[in-house]
C-alpha cells in the first residue's frame, strides 16, 4: 500500500501496462461519480472535439471528487464509454497530455468500451470513476 492506501495489482511475469492498472486494492471511503460527459458546470459544450471533450470530462471528475474532500490521487478505477473507439485510439498522445494535466501520473484500473450512443447527442465520451479515500 501506498500513502494514498491503495496498492497497484500487477502480476510480476505480465508485461508493463501504459497509462492504466490492471487493478488497484484500497480501502477506506468509497466516493463513486456518474459519468461525466464533456459539457461545462452549465450543461454546455463548448467543443466537439474529442480531447476537448474527455479534458472537461476528467476536470469534472476532479470536482465531483473534491466534494467529498478526495482527488485524483484517490482514483481507484475509470470506465469509458465512447462513441467512436478510433477518436480514441487516433488521439493517444493528445490524451495522455490531458490526462497528465488533470489527473496527473496516477493510472488507476480502466475500462474502455465502445457504445452505439451517449444520452447528450453531442457527447463523444462519458467517463465514470471510482475512487476510496484512505481511512
Amino acid at each position: 500500500m501506498t500513502d494514498t492506501g491503495l496498492q497497484v495489482l500487477h502480476p510480476s511475469h505480465w508485461k508493463p501496462t501504459i497509462g492504466y492498472s490492471n487493478g488497484v486494492a484500497a480501502t477506506g471511503r468509497m466516493v463513486f461519480t456518474g459519468g461525466m460527459i464533456g459539457w461545462n458546470a452549465d450543461q454546455e459544450f463548448e467543443t466537439d472535439d474529442f480531447v476537448g471533450q474527455v479534458e472537461q470530462a476528467l476536470r469534472s471528475i476532479v470536482e465531483v471528487l473534491a466534494c467529498a474532500g478526495a482527488g485524483p490521487e484517490n482514483l481507484v478505477r475509470l470506465t469509458w464509454y465512447v462513441t467512436d473507439k478510433r477518436d480514441y485510439l487516433g488521439s493517444l498522445k493528445d490524451l495522455g497530455r490531458v490526462y497528465k494535466a488533470v489527473i496527473g501520473r496516477h493510472y488507476p484500473a480502466m475500462a474502455l468500451v465502445q457504445v452505439v450512443a451517449l444520452v447528450e447527442d453531442r457527447a463523444k465520451v462519458e467517463i465514470e470513476a471510482t475512487a476510496v479515500i484512505p481511512a
